[in-house]
């Protein structure tokens, strides 16, 4: 619909302070990158990137300046003489880039454009992309599937579940205070742990959430007028990964709610473990430190970072806190 691919139903598109619902697709001055490149086969880099100019009639010193000014950016001088067929999938993408940089647009659409690259050039060409970013201010909408790309690259990020978006923010925001279950699902890896049937119990000034056949887990000062409200409803209770500690490491005063485990599988990744553990017959996913002891077979109790707890609404998926 930005691109004008696509018809409204409704509403408006602005591109700056312009409203481009009725704009021709080709006078709305973006610039798309393809998943798949789509990059002229029988074409030099040169001549894919300076195409789009040479169709709008500009100067043949500006197209130059342009396109040399993008393979320096991009790192692809070396080869601008050089067809397609004769770069590897990471320069590929790097020259659709290089194309629509040289437009010099108002907005760049990005269509899963790593999604063809394997894993190391994945990591490499985010980076470079960020780093364009940065470089050129320009407004990029970037899709993609891939949580770690949107978390790494955007400044605000758009979690859209069956054609509607979920939440709306900043990475940080949308990591620590997920909107409902489904972004606190899709956003973090690995996954955050769900607990279902879980219930809220207040005796006194103490507030618990009671995890069934697993144990309970306080709920800090600031996160207990919210959960007094959750109580009596049909909840699910969040923890990361990353919101668990091997307790043994822990000095006895930092000590607080456990959940106790029994470890199925370690995954040794040198600077963390991951470790899978069984209790109350649900299975637990830990990011350790890589000093634990955390062995198959083996009993450990898991620290809890309460003040990193979630709590939502089963029925509903909308989170309390």
């Amino acid at each position: 619909m930005v691109a004008g691919l696509e018809d409204l139903s409704e509403g408006e598109i602005l591109i700056g302070d312009r409203v481009v619902n009725g704009v021709a697709p080709k006078d709305r001055d973006i610039a798309m990158v393809f998943q798949n490149y789509a990059l002229y086969p029988h074409m030099s880099v040169f001549d894919n990137m300076a195409f789009s100019l040479k169709l709008r009639h500009f100067p043949k010193d500006q197209i130059k300046k342009r396109v040399e000014e993008a393979g320096e950016i991009l790192n692809l001088t070396p080869f601008l003489k050089r067809k397609p067929k004769e770069l590897s999938g990471g320069q590929r993408q790097r020259v659709a880039l290089g194309r629509a940089i040289v437009r010099e647009p108002q907005v760049f659409l990005m269509d899963e454009p790593l999604s063809n690259l394997d894993a190391k050039l994945r990591v490499e060409t985010r980076a470079n992309i960020t780093k364009l970013h940065q470089r050129i201010q320009t407004t990029v909408i970037y899709v993609t599937h891939d949580q770690t790309e949107a978390m790494t690259m955007g400044s605000r990020i758009a979690v859209l579940n069956g054609g509607l978006i979920q939440q709306l923010g900043a990475p940080q925001e949308l990591y620590d205070h997920p909107s409902n279950l489904f972004v606190a699902g899709f956003i973090g890896s690995p996954s955050m742990n769900f607990f279902p049937g879980a219930k809220v119990v207040t005796e006194g000034d103490s507030t618990r959430v009671v995890l069934e056949n697993i144990g309970q887990v306080d709920v800090p000062p600031l996160y207990k007028e919210q959960a007094r409200a959750a109580a009596g409803k049909n909840l699910t209770f969040g923890l990361r990964p990353e919101s668990l500690e091997d307790q043994s490491l822990l000095a006895p005063e930092l000590r607080g709610s456990a959940i106790d485990g029994t470890v199925d599988v370690v995954e040794n990744l040198g600077s963390e473990l991951l470790v899978y553990l069984t209790s109350g017959g649900k299975t637990i996913l830990a990011r350790l430190n890589p000093r634990s002891e955390a062995s198959v077979g083996g009993k450990m109790k898991l620290h809890v970072e309460n003040e990193h707890i979630h709590l939502f609404d089963s029925d509903s998926g909308e989170a309390y806190f």
